[in-house]
């Protein structure tokens, strides 16, 4: 996204602009079209307003077509859409945004985070269009209720914290799609995975293997899941459960999605991860794929699982495969405080099958670096058989620029028995 040629008066034309816009009661009758027509000969008005003053007529004859257009919609946006917020989720560039009060505002684009110039207003201007935001969601936000998930009609991940919880002002995170969607031969080409391992990711999908996702913030869990079930045969009923719905799977007919509901003003009505869960399984499921298991929902999740719902997808936060284990660990006892360590450690490992991590390196570059088998129980330990690691090679990468390949490690299939039940022969 260019930046304006000068912030302070950039803000300062915009509001100019659109007081000369609303002055005339009329413009709230008037279509999008109609109206960016007025914003425009308001923009003209506004340049012969001004000619007598150096400065401002400076500031406008330095402006490029381009910058004058941006200059329109901003106004535009302030009028009727999500003032500054509606331009810079309308650059397809941008993969996530950050808005650190209402003039700190930080973008991610081709994989690097840099701050831009544009800002709100006010702090009471930024407010308003949260609310916007999240009403138009059937969420609501207030002091009540400062920490609000949600999603943009576009499938996009918002989180807000209002202020006096965020003590720098409100906070607004979005994290972006491809509207196109992500599959599994995009990741091959930004160099996340080899042909080779996505072949055999395609394999397990189909022998309905049990996939758990595993990474860092940032790492592309739910891209990779999303890409990953491209892989789900088309004739299957899948139901698919989220906090905020942002998985984009539309090649399956029979296709439920499902969304958890936050409790409304009086605390009532909440609809949790783990109630849809539940709910799902009288749903006839032939595959659960949950969005991302955070909590006490992992112990229905495991159970949904080992009860015939093979080739289940899910994700979370860990910092290796074997890290998942220890936070799945974790969450379960946070909704079964008395369940016994070993109980757990046993569902989980009748329960998941393989484990993909996928890590953020260091050069921003998001790589698959381990695809492992949860081969079993040994003295009450979960042990993991690692198929294919990651290597850095050492001649090749740098500090900012990471070069290696996901390899195979030799190892055999502990588990091949759905591989055979499906006949698939061939799957290593």
């Amino acid at each position: 996204m260019n930046s304006e040629s000068n912030r302070p008066f950039f803000t300062e034309e915009t509001t100019a602009i659109r007081a000369l816009v609303t002055a005339d009661p009329t413009y709230s009758d008037l279509s999008d079209e109609a109206l960016y027509g007025r914003v425009n000969a308001c923009l003209e008005q506004r340049i012969k307003q001004t000619a007598s003053d150096p400065e401002i007529s400076n500031y406008y004859s330095s402006l490029s077509f381009k910058e004058r257009k941006s200059l329109a919609q901003t106004v535009l946006n302030s009028i009727r859409g999500l003032g500054i917020l509606g331009k810079i989720i309308n650059d397809k560039t941008i993969t996530e945004v950050m808005i650190n009060g209402y003039n700190n505002i930080f973008v991610e684009q081709e994989g690097k985070v840099h701050r831009i110039d544009e800002q709100f207003e006010s702090p009471e201007q930024l407010r308003n269009i949260i609310s916007r935001l999240v009403q138009d969601m059937g969420r609501s936000v207030n002091e009540s209720n400062p920490i609000v998930d949600t999603r943009l009609r576009d499938g996009s991940r918002v989180n807000v914290v209002l202020d006096p919880i965020a003590l720098e002002g409100p906070i607004v995170t979005i994290r972006r799609f491809p509207e196109e969607g992500m599959t599994i031969q995009k990741l091959i080409a930004f160099g996340s995975l080899p042909q080779e391992a996505a072949e055999f990711l395609k394999k397990l999908v189909h022998a309905r293997y049990n996939i758990f996702i595993s990474g860092g913030t940032g790492s592309g869990k739910t891209t990779f899941l999303n890409a990953l079930s491209n892989y789900i045969p088309t004739n299957e009923r899948i139901i698919t459960i989220e906090d905020s719905a942002e998985l984009q799977i539309r090649h399956i007919p029979n296709l439920v999605r499902l969304e958890t509901r936050n409790a409304n003003s009086t605390g009532t009505g909440e609809i949790s991860m783990r109630d849809l869960i539940k709910a799902s399984l009288r749903m006839r499921p032939e595959r659960i794929v949950v969005g991302e298991v955070r909590g006490a929902e992992a112990l229905d999740m495991l159970q949904a699982m080992n009860t015939g719902h093979d080739g289940s997808l899910s994700t979370g936060h860990a910092n290796s495969a074997y890290d998942m284990l220890s936070r799945l660990e974790t969450m379960v006892l946070s909704g079964a405080a008395g369940l016994p360590l070993p109980a757990i450690r046993q569902q989980i490992a009748s329960a998941v099958d393989i484990i993909v991590h996928l890590s953020r390196m260091r050069d921003s570059s998001r790589k698959t670096v381990e695809i492992t088998e949860v081969k079993g129980m040994k003295d009450g330990e979960i042990i993991l058989n690692p198929l294919w690691k990651f290597e850095e090679d050492p001649e090749k990468t740098r500090l900012n620029h990471v070069v290696g390949e996901l390899k195979r490690t030799g190892n055999e299939m502990a588990h091949p028995e759905k591989f055979i039940a499906s006949g698939i022969t061939d799957y290593l």
